[in-house]
């Protein structure tokens, strides 16, 4: 038996862990003798056992908080029967409003008490008076007979219909300030509403000043990122805020996607970059992006700040937008205008500015690692910046990662990556001179779906030969340079010859010689600017040596795989990578 006077059996569930409920004695809770207290009242259907009569209030809240309710409750305002007597009663209406004398509140569908007082009333008004000038009378009914309660009320029940015997309409005895209509009840009740009016006043004031602060402070944090104070941490609530939760994507690479994101005075755009695969802990995390967010170079792009919330997937990089996209978009892409020779060559230009600074003028070499024309970002004014730069030793790019950045093209890669050599800057020199072939050329050093095709005899080696050399342009590059031919007619068709030929041909001899097998050949990058711009003579280079063995060796049919052979005592494991 617990608080509620019930006698309770519960059986324990060992497949639930939990107590069941199998029997209970009084079935109805309401049926408990005394179970809600002095003016208590029982409902049987409510969540709540009990509840205080209207002007009542729990004598002990905490016991009532806890489901025990026998000590019931007190009125909140005493009554006035010292004034209620048989001088200054009457029947008349003028007499019967005033407020000091006690008034009834009727209680309908309730179950009577059991000590009910039956006296002579022949009527409502009859029955009422009689409790009224009787200061210990609690509440009276009539149903064709007077009853009348003195004291404290016991097992009252609401909820009960009139029809049931010992039910129907009860008339509690209140003080005339607890009723509805009072003035001093009405007054209470202006005085909780405009209360409450005000509470409600104050939580939407504070409600907004709340809002509007959160924002500002989230704006003078996005509004940071312009102020250039160096990279900063962000949470990664602001930057779903300022891409909207991830929903504008611009592109995608290796690392990760690009979003688009607006600052909140609409004049300010970043793009936003989700790293993904990332092996570092938190601390080496930070301290690389901090490394990378103090390198600034005009073309290289600035990065803002980034955000570590600690969850793999919530390393975010904060750049500046570039407005003309990738230069990829624009060479193989780009169906309405063609980029001039001019433009061309400043970004060629600005590109091995922006690596050999990578390479010489930070505290620690930087090896991009994945130069290629998807890594180079225009401008508005069609400046290039080199973007991704860092990030391969952010996320410990391996091998395997960088085979799948390809693209289905022969790709960017030096031949050290296959070999197994150490990758040094050179690395970076072989794939510029890669995508400086394309910035000449506008179309992909292998187009995708144009591999030589498979001849059955000798005689067809001449003609498979001649479709290795026009497909694969940096073998056509070399062998125009050596047999001192016109380079001009390897220039993008797109620009009817419109270009500077002393520039073009001074870019055909840079790109040769950045592609060359033997690291030690290649020039590094910083060789490679003062070369464009003229300052320094650059000699004829020779054929690099792997393209000498796809212009000298047959390409034969084979009936297990159809794919170029290459000569692997030359060109060492590479060859597989062609290969494959």
């Amino acid at each position: 038996m617990d608080v509620s006077g019930q006698v309770k059996g519960w059986f324990w569930v060992e497949a639930t862990q939990a107590w069941n409920l199998v029997y209970a004695e009084p079935k109805a809770r309401c049926a408990v003798p005394r179970g809600c207290g002095a003016f208590g009242v029982c409902s049987e259907g409510a969540a709540t056992a009990c509840d205080c009569a209207r002007g009542f209030r729990p004598r002990s809240p905490a016991d009532w908080g806890f489901d025990d309710f026998i000590d019931g409750c007190v009125r909140n305002a005493q009554l006035q029967c010292a004034r209620n007597n048989t001088d200054n009663v009457s029947t008349s209406p003028a007499d019967s409003k005033k407020e000091a004398q006690d008034k009834f509140l009727r209680m309908d569908g309730t179950r009577f008490p059991d000590d009910g007082r039956t006296v002579g009333a022949e009527s409502t008004g009859g029955c009422q008076t009689a409790c009224l000038v009787d200061c210990t009378c609690s509440a009276y009914a009539y149903n064709g007979s007077c009853f009348l309660w003195h004291g404290d009320l016991q097992n009252l029940e609401a909820g009960v219909g009139d029809d049931q015997a010992g039910a129907g309409s009860l008339y509690l005895r209140l003080a005339a300030s607890e009723l509805p209509g009072a003035r001093s009840h009405k007054w209470r009740n202006v005085k909780i509403a405009a209360t409450a009016l005000g509470i409600a006043c104050f939580v939407v004031a504070a409600s907004i000043l709340l809002v509007w602060t959160t924002r500002k402070r989230r704006t003078e944090r996005l509004n940071g990122l312009t102020a250039g104070d160096g990279c900063v941490s962000y949470k990664y609530s602001d930057l779903q805020y300022l891409t909207k939760n991830f929903t504008d994507k611009i592109g995608a690479g290796a690392f990760g996607s690009v979003f688009k994101g607006q600052l909140s005075d609409n004049s300010t755009v970043v793009a936003v970059k989700k790293l993904e695969g990332l092996r570092q802990g938190e601390k080496q995390f930070r301290a690389e992006v901090s490394t990378l967010g103090t390198i600034q170079h005009v073309n290289l792009i600035r990065m803002l700040g980034f955000c570590s919330d600690g969850a793999a997937d919530r390393k975010l990089l904060v750049y500046e937008y570039m407005p003309n996209g990738s230069l990829d978009h624009h060479l193989f892409r780009n169906t309405f205008y063609v980029l001039s020779w001019q433009v061309r060559y400043h970004v060629g230009l600005g590109v091995a500015k922006g690596l050999a600074y990578l390479h010489e003028r930070c505290r620690d070499c930087i090896i991009h690692c994945d130069v290629k024309p998807e890594n180079i970002l225009l401008d508005a004014a069609f400046a290039p910046k080199v973007a991704d730069f860092g990030l391969a030793k952010l996320v410990g790019r391996d091998f395997s990662r960088v085979i799948t950045t390809m693209r289905g093209t022969i790709g960017y890669l030096a031949p050290e990556w296959i070999s197994g050599e150490a990758i040094t800057a050179k690395a970076d020199v072989f794939s510029y001179g890669m995508t400086l072939f394309e910035i000449m050329s506008g179309r992909r050093n292998f187009e995708q779906g144009e591999r030589p095709s498979v001849v059955s005899s000798a005689a067809d080696t001449t003609g498979a030969e001649e479709q290795a050399t026009t497909t694969f342009f940096p073998l056509l590059v070399a062998r125009r340079l050596a047999e001192k031919g016109d380079v001009m007619e390897l220039l993008d068709p797109e620009l009817e010859g419109d270009a500077d030929p002393e520039e073009m041909r001074r870019v055909c001899k840079v790109a040769c010689w950045c592609i060359q097998h033997d690291v030690d050949a290649r020039p590094t990058m910083a060789e490679v600017v003062q070369m464009l711009e003229g300052l320094t003579d650059v000699e004829m280079p020779p054929v690099p040596q792997y393209l000498e063995v796809l212009a000298g060796r047959r390409i034969q049919e084979s009936a297990y795989h159809s794919t170029l052979q290459l000569d692997e005592t030359v060109y060492g494991s590479a060859g597989q990578f062609f290969r494959s």
